[in-house]
């Protein structure tokens, strides 16, 4: 390993399931300029191919207990250390594990993004900036309605049925109390301009700190940063 290494910076942005917490992160990679991999937690699903689907369909997929946490510490430790990692993709169509896998090169910045990153202690010791995008529920449900009809396959009944049934509850249970493990609170998540602004800056901030380079925050003709 080159003597001129530095761990990279580990930023999670967590929230309810239709928070915007992919909003949020491309705010983070956009705005600053940085030099970012990015992980996603629903890449680390645990494999359901041994079970018949219609079982896979009962599996509670908001628990701690559906994640691979395993795999996910060791490849955030891997690529903490300048290794290069092979991640797992979910097909969520079929409620298991892809076969296709993604190379994910050790970057300035790792930016993960997932519902129950701070609900585990061993993933929230890796983590150097906490972030929780805090969103209504109605809003968050709406979201994921919408995504999960037109971009997973599955119908309005089943949506309804697994949020009534295992996202709301698992939300309560485990996102939500997870919020006071969080540095900075984004109410409304990527609309909350001055919310993430703050963060950009503590982003920035920590980035020089470390003695790496980003671009600084890219604004318009306005001012402010660019936020997508």
């Amino acid at each position: 390993m080159p003597k001129t290494f530095h761990p990279p910076l580990i930023i999670a942005v967590v929230g309810g399931s239709g928070s915007g917490k992919t909003t949020v992160a491309r705010a983070i990679h956009a705005s600053l300029g940085l030099d970012a991999a990015f992980l996603d937690m629903d890449a680390y699903y645990r494999d359901q191919q041994h079970l018949p689907f219609e079982e896979r369909l009962l599996v509670n997929y908001d628990h701690p207990d559906a994640f691979d946490l395993d795999l996910m510490v060791e490849h955030l430790e891997q690529l903490n250390r300048g290794e290069a990692i092979e991640k797992p993709t979910y097909d969520f169509a079929h409620h298991t594990r892809a076969e296709r896998r993604e190379l994910v090169e050790p970057r300035q910045a790792i930016i993960v993004d997932g519902i129950l990153l701070l609900a585990e202690a061993r993933l929230r010791a890796l983590f150097d900036i906490k972030v929780f995008v805090d969103v209504d529920d109605d809003v968050r449900f709406i979201r994921r309605l919408q995504r999960d009809v037109e971009e997973r396959g599955r119908t309005m009944t089943d949506v309804v049925r697994q949020y009534l049934s295992t996202v709301r509850p698992m939300h309560l249970e485990f996102v939500e109390p997870s919020k006071r493990y969080a540095d900075i609170i984004i109410p409304e998540g990527g609309h909350n301009r001055v919310g993430v602004e703050m963060l950009l800056a503590r982003v920035q901030l920590e980035v020089e700190r470390r003695g790496g380079r980003s671009a600084g925050p890219r604004v318009s003709g306005s001012g402010d940063p660019q936020i997508p």
